[in-house]
């Protein structure tokens, strides 16, 4: 379902696009039927073509045009429509990545199906290095599906969420965590739609973490709006993290595979999985004390219930003023402090309980990992 072609030519959708056409011919050999092209306000990609639009959402405050990079892949065959999105929050850079070597880097010449790539949502945050819109620091990921006439967050992520999440059958959503803490790749998502689910497991991280998520952001709005969309989290912001990256990178072909669009590649399966779907089985652990973290164990560390954590001093590390913080019980860091310092109340890690089994097939890879690291 596309959007309409404008006549206006208004401002707010003006579009630079550059086609690449090739042969447009279905599965089967027989031509893609034109209903096939994929419309946005201002303009359409037909089977067999490619474009890369810079799309119009709003304006600066000298009334230039902000335009947010979008790529669109019409397979000559026909499949679903897959969006792949970063940058909703400016400074979180790795999904940038993920998004830009999908869209520009892998062969999609037997592509069954549509891949709409948004690498950069919030263009204004990316150009400050800020995690909100730098207007009145909104949330654009508060802001999903957006509506006319409202504030200017709103205003952009309605022209985002009409021209192109909408028209998708699957949403993927890369995220970091923000400054100053990092997390393991894993994904969220609404445990409750089968679809999601499919999509969540398809995309073959260890960890998922089930809830239907925040209202406004895009997932939760996206799948409301029956276009079933998970978010992946992994890293931290301000940065390109390779391994982090070259992991999703294969979590997106998974996907591709499993929904049809790349049927030469093949569903990944990572060896072992936790799903997280009660709250019980998860917990922010917390500051009770202000000072100095020493962190004792990094992202994707296996704890045991009692184990510190980290500790907390003053800037004289008197011993009597030393707060310990030990796991409440056996399970995974999935996100963890990096900036060492902290008032009371600020998050230290995210920890989530593993079953026997799990904790099994994590300690059987983690000696592994480390054999490997030792032969080098």
């Amino acid at each position: 379902m596309g959007g309409d072609t404008p006549t206006d030519g208004s401002s707010n959708t003006d579009t630079d696009t550059e086609l690449n056409s090739s042969a447009a011919t279905g599965g089967d050999g027989t031509a893609a039927e034109s209903d096939d092209a994929f419309t946005y306000n201002g303009g359409r990609v037909d089977p067999g073509e490619s474009a890369n639009i810079r799309y119009g959402i709003s304006e600066t405050y000298l009334g230039d045009p902000i335009r947010v990079p979008v790529t669109i892949i019409n397979g000559a065959k026909r499949g679903p429509t897959v969006c792949l999105s970063a940058a909703a929050h400016g400074d979180e850079l790795n999904g940038i990545e993920v998004v830009r070597e999908v869209a520009h880097d892998w062969d999609h010449s037997e592509l069954h199906g549509t891949l709409v790539c948004l690498p950069v949502m919030n263009v204004p945050g990316f150009l400050a290095q800020e995690r909100y819109l730098p207007i009145y620091d909104r949330d654009l990921n508060r802001s999903f599906p957006g509506r006319e006439g409202s504030t200017s967050a709103r205003r952009m992520a309605y022209q985002i969420f009409t021209n192109f999440i909408e028209p998708c059958d699957l949403g993927i959503d890369f995220h970091t965590s923000t400054r100053g803490r990092t997390n393991m790749l894993h994904v969220r998502a609404d445990l409750d739609n089968p679809t999601v689910v499919r999509l969540a497991n398809a995309f073959s991280s260890n960890v998922i973490i089930g809830g239907d998520g925040p209202s406004g952001t895009l997932r939760s709005e996206a799948t409301e709006a029956g276009i079933p969309t998970i978010t992946v989290e992994m890293g931290e912001a301000h940065r390109f993290q390779r391994r982090l990256i070259d992991r999703a990178l294969t979590g997106v072909a998974s996907v591709l595979a499993e929904f049809g669009c790349h049927r030469e590649s093949a569903v990944h399966w990572p060896g072992w999985r936790v799903v997280i779907t009660d709250d019980d089985e998860k917990t922010w652990l917390r500051a009770d004390a202000g000072g100095i973290v020493d962190m004792k164990h990094g992202r994707g560390a296996l704890v045991e219930e009692g184990d510190v954590i980290c500790t907390i001093t003053n800037p004289f590390k008197e011993e009597d003023d030393i707060v310990a913080v030990e796991a409440p019980f056996t399970g995974l860091i999935v996100g963890v402090l990096e900036n060492p310092v902290v008032y009371p109340g600020n998050p230290l890690c995210h920890l989530v309980g593993l079953e026997r089994d799990t904790r099994t097939a994590l300690e059987r890879e983690q000696r592994t990992e480390r054999s490997r690291s030792e032969l080098r």
